[in-house]
């Protein structure tokens, strides 16, 4: 039994699976993501919590390829791959953008920041997974984040 009794489930995981999504530099297209990862969700069996995690740093990260990295060049492809696995799932997401400086990107906690009605995404993408990381090369910017699976068991 776990937390005030309430009887916790063991949840059975494929070993491991990928999934991949592309998607144009179209803000429009954003819905798009949701619905490939309720696809990815059908073999994942994650809780509502872990879900909404994954939901809302994928998005923002996929709006943050769309918008800053691809200059909303509806050419340009903004891509998501999906790593299941039992213990973790990985998600990948990959633009064709010049890159960035994390050191630039501003605090929105900040007091300067708090009314700024942009800069909120890589906030919010860390307070989501349990690790995130950005790599840029010349081909674009891949941000990789990590959800824990054993964390919610």
């Amino acid at each position: 039994m776990g937390k005030r009794g309430v009887r916790k489930r063991k949840v059975s995981r494929p070993r491991s699976r990928s999934f991949t999504h592309r998607c144009a530099s179209d803000p429009k297209k954003i819905g798009t993501i949701e619905d490939f990862l309720l696809s990815v969700n059908k073999t994942a069996r994650l809780d509502d919590g872990t879900f909404y995690r994954l939901l809302v740093a994928t998005t923002e990260a996929v709006n943050n390829a769309m918008v800053h990295g691809n200059k909303r060049d509806p050419s340009k492809i903004v891509e998501v791959e999906c790593h299941l696995a039992a213990q973790s799932i990985v998600v990948r997401v990959r633009d064709r953008g010049l890159g960035f400086d994390l050191n630039t990107v501003p605090n929105p906690i900040e007091d300067d920041n708090l009314l700024r009605e942009s800069g909120r995404g890589i906030f919010l993408i860390r307070s989501m997974v349990d690790r995130v990381d950005f790599f840029f090369t010349n081909e674009g910017t891949t941000v990789e984040m990590e959800i824990d699976l054993t964390k919610t068991l």
